[in-house]
C-alpha cells in the first residue's frame, strides 16, 4: 500500500508527520522504532522546508503473509520535478513491520502495556548509557580543570613575556612602516624621474619640451615654472629681469634655494629673498651641459617646502631636461643645415613647348628624416628630356651630400647619352664603389620630342603612373632593377610606354604613397585614383594647381616621418609626336 503527501508548508509537514506516526502504530511498529523514524523523519521535512519548492512523501507498506518473515514500512522524501529549490536530493527511511500472528499487528494500538513497556525499557536503557557518558565527560572536565589550574602561574608568566614582545613587536612595526613609507616616496621619485625623462627625450623640439616641463611639475613639486635659456635671450635681444638666486646659479653653476629662512638643502646654496618674489621661496636648478651652462631653472615653492629628497630629484631632473635640450636644439640646427642644402640642390625645371613638369618637395616634419630624396630634369644632348625622382637610403646632412653627389653624377653621365636603364646602371657602379654601405633608388623617365612613347626605367622604385588623355590610370608595374648601390652585379632594363598627347606621368618617392599600418601598394592605388580625377583641361592649363589638388588627399593622413617628392610629366595635347620607327604625317 502506498500513499503520498504534497509537503510545501509547516502545516503540510505536520500533517503528514502524524500520518507517518499512525500509520507506523496501526502496524504494530514498536513505540522505540516508530519514535526514531518519526523524528529522523521531522528533521528532514526541517530540511526541505528551509530549502523551499514543493516536496512528496511517500508512505510504503509492505505486509507479507504468516510465516514469510516481517514486512516493512517505508518513508520516503523527494523533490518533485520542476521544484525551484535548485536541488533533486531525496531520503529513505524504513523499519520492520511484525508478522500477523506473532501477537504484534493490526490490532495493537498505541496503549499496548507490552509495548509501552518495552518503550520504557529501552528508554532507561537509552538513559543508562546517556549517565554513563556524562559521567565519563565530568571526570574529564574534573582532570582539565586541574591541569588548568596547575598551569595559572605558567600562564601568568607567558603574560608578561608577551607584554613585553608586544612593546618590542609595536616599536619594529613602527619602524617597518616608517622605512615602508620611505620606501614608497623613493619608489615614487624614481617613477616620476624616469616618466618625465621619458616625457622630455620624447620630442626632438625644444620649444615642446619647455612646455612640457611645467605640466610635469606643477602642482607636485612647484606652485609655479620658469625656464630661462640664455641662447633665446640673446636671439631675442632681450635681457628681462630673472632672480639673484638664477643669476648666481647661472655663473655658479650650483644650485641656488632663496628665501628668508634657510633651506637645509643637500647640495643646495642659501641665497636670500628674491626682490621679484619676497614672499616665496625659490629654487633655482643651473641647466649644465658638456660645453657651456644652458640656462637656469627657477621654481617657486608647493604649499609644502622642498624636503632634501625632492631637492635632489628637482636638480637631477633639471640636468635631464638640459641633456634633452641641448639634444633638441643640436638637431633643430643640423635638420636646418640639411634642408637649405636640399632645397639649394634641387634644381629649376626646364621648359618646353609640347612637355609640362610640375614637382613638389616637401621635407619631413618629424624626426632627421630629410635629405635623401630628390628630383630632377634636363636636356641631353640629342635634345630629349630626362626627369628623375630618387631616393638615397640614411637621412640628414649625409643623406643631402649623398644625394647631391648622385644627381651630379648622373648628370655627367647623360652627357654621354646612354637610356635611363644604362644611366642607372652606371650610377649603381658609381654608387657601389663610392659608398658600399649605402643604397639609393631611382626611377628615370625620357621623353624625346618627336616621339609619342616614353622610356623609363627603375631602380627599387615605387613604379611611375601613367594617366592616358581619356583618364585612365595604369601603373607601369614592368620589372624593376634592384637598388642601386647592393653588392650585385646588374643590367637595368629599359622599358617603353605609349604617351599619346594629354597624358600625363607621375614620378614620386615612397614618402607620398607608404603607410607603416598599410605598406605601400594601397598608397599607390590612391594616388593613382587621385590622378584619375583630375581634369584633362586642368592638367594641362595648370599642372602646378594640379600637383597641389594630388598632394592634399595624399598627405591627409599621412605623419610626414619622411621626405616627400612628386613630379608630375604632362604632354601637350596640341603637339605633333610619332611613334619610333614611323614617319611624321
Amino acid at each position: 500500500m502506498t500513499q503520498t503527501w504534497q509537503i510545501t508548508t509547516v502545516d503540510d509537514a505536520a500533517a503528514a508527520r502524524i500520518a507517518a506516526a499512525r500509520l507506523a502504530a496501526a502496524h504494530g511498529v514498536s513505540t522505540l522504532e516508530r519514535t526514531r523514524l518519526v523524528t529522523a523523519l521531522s528533521a528532514q521535512l526541517r530540511q526541505c522546508l528551509v530549502k523551499g519548492g514543493t516536496w512528496l512523501l511517500t508512505l510504503r507498506t509492505t505486509v507479507p503473509a504468516a510465516g514469510q518473515g516481517p514486512g516493512r514500512l517505508t518513508v520516503a522524501v523527494r523533490a518533485r520535478e520542476g521544484n525551484g529549490s535548485g536541488t533533486q536530493a531525496s531520503w529513505e527511511a524504513s523499519v520492520d513491520v511484525p508478522e500477523p500472528g506473532d501477537g504484534v499487528g493490526a490490532a495493537q494500538v498505541p496503549g499496548d502495556r507490552t509495548a509501552f513497556a518495552d518503550a520504557l525499557l529501552s528508554a532507561d536503557e537509552d538513559t543508562s548509557r546517556v549517565l554513563a557518558r556524562l559521567t565519563e565527560q565530568e571526570e574529564l572536565v574534573a582532570f582539565h580543570r586541574e591541569e588548568l589550574h596547575q598551569t595559572n602561574q605558567g600562564v601568568l608568566a607567558l603574560h608578561a613575556e608577551l607584554d613585553a614582545a608586544g612593546r618590542v613587536q609595536r616599536e619594529l612595526y613602527t619602524a617597518e612602516r616608517h622605512a615602508r613609507t620611505e620606501a614608497e616616496n623613493a619608489r615614487r621619485r624614481l617613477t616620476f624621474l624616469a616618466d618625465a625623462s621619458a616625457a622630455l627625450t620624447a620630442s626632438l623640439n625644444h620649444e615642446e619640451i619647455l612646455r612640457r616641463l611645467p605640466q610635469l611639475l606643477v602642482p607636485a613639486y612647484a606652485q609655479s615654472v620658469d625656464v630661462w635659456l640664455f641662447a633665446d635671450d640673446e636671439k631675442a635681444g632681450k635681457h628681462g629681469p630673472h632672480p639673484a638666486a638664477a643669476v648666481v646659479a647661472a655663473r655658479t653653476g650650483r644650485p641656488q634655494f632663496a628665501a628668508d629662512h634657510p633651506g637645509g638643502l643637500p647640495g643646495v646654496d642659501d641665497h636670500p629673498p628674491s626682490a621679484l618674489h619676497p614672499t616665496q621661496p625659490l629654487l633655482c636648478v643651473p641647466l649644465p651641459t658638456r660645453h657651456a651652462p644652458l640656462g637656469v631653472l627657477t621654481l617657486t615653492s608647493p604649499q609644502e617646502r622642498w624636503n632634501a629628497d625632492d631637492a635632489i630629484m628637482l636638480v637631477e631632473l633639471g640636468r635631464r631636461a638640459s641633456v634633452a635640450i641641448d639634444h633638441a636644439q643640436r638637431f633643430e640646427h643640423n635638420r636646418d643645415i640639411a634642408e637649405t642644402l636640399q632645397r639649394a640642390l634641387l634644381t629649376d625645371l626646364p621648359t618646353t613647348p609640347d612637355l609640362s613638369l610640375a614637382a613638389r618637395y616637401l621635407p619631413a616634419t618629424h624626426g632627421l628624416n630629410i635629405g635623401g630624396d630628390w628630383y630632377d630634369a634636363f636636356r641631353q644632348p640629342d635634345g630629349s628630356l630626362v626627369a628623375i625622382v630618387g631616393d638615397v637610403t640614411g637621412h640628414g646632412l649625409h643623406a643631402a651630400v649623398m644625394m647631391s653627389q648622385l644627381r651630379t653624377a648622373l648628370r655627367a653621365y647623360a652627357v654621354d647619352g646612354g637610356t635611363p636603364g644604362q644611366l642607372l646602371t652606371r650610377l649603381h657602379v658609381f654608387l657601389h664603389h663610392l659608398q658600399p654601405d649605402l643604397y639609393a633608388t631611382a626611377v628615370i623617365a625620357r621623353f624625346r620630342p618627336d616621339e609619342s612613347t616614353v622610356t623609363w626605367a627603375a631602380a627599387g622604385h615605387p613604379p611611375p603612373v601613367l594617366r592616358t588623355p581619356g583618364g585612365r590610370v595604369r601603373v607601369l608595374e614592368d620589372k624593376p632593377g634592384a637598388m642601386l648601390g647592393i653588392p650585385l652585379h646588374q643590367d637595368i632594363r629599359d622599358h617603353t610606354a605609349d604617351l599619346p598627347p594629354g597624358s600625363t606621368l607621375a614620378l614620386y618617392t615612397d614618402g607620398l604613397v607608404e603607410r607603416r599600418a598599410q605598406g605601400i601598394d594601397p598608397g599607390i592605388q590612391r594616388l593613382a585614383d587621385a590622378l584619375s580625377a583630375q581634369r584633362a583641361r586642368d592638367l594641362g592649363r595648370d599642372l602646378e594647381r594640379a600637383a597641389d589638388r594630388i598632394l592634399d588627399p595624399m598627405l591627409s593622413d599621412s605623419q610626414r616621418d619622411d621626405d616627400v617628392c612628386l613630379l608630375l610629366c604632362h604632354i601637350s595635347g596640341s603637339a605633333t609626336r610619332r611613334t619610333p620607327g614611323r614617319a611624321p604625317a
